[in-house]
């Protein structure tokens, strides 16, 4: 039987924020680039630009989503 002493246990609670913490901003930056991404194809740099209803209906809302997401789980204790 194994017992945690209190440095143990709050030096594991660190640990598991700061992985909640990074990861979320990882999701975050993703977000950010896809959305980034769609201004960046609406001026053109890519070619032809992509319909409008695809970055209406696709791009700009899951940008969206990983930045809320992404919000949600850095926040998580």
């Amino acid at each position: 039987m194994t017992t945690f002493s209190k440095s143990n246990d709050g030096e594991r609670k660190f640990r598991r924020r700061r992985r909640f913490l990074r990861g979320g901003q990882a999701i975050m930056i993703i977000g950010f680039l896809v959305g980034d991404s769609q201004w960046i194809g609406h001026l053109g740099a890519f070619g032809d630009q992509p319909p409008g209803w695809m970055d209406l209906a696709i791009g700009y809302p899951a940008a969206g989503i990983l930045i809320v997401a992404g919000a949600i789980i850095a926040s998580q204790k």
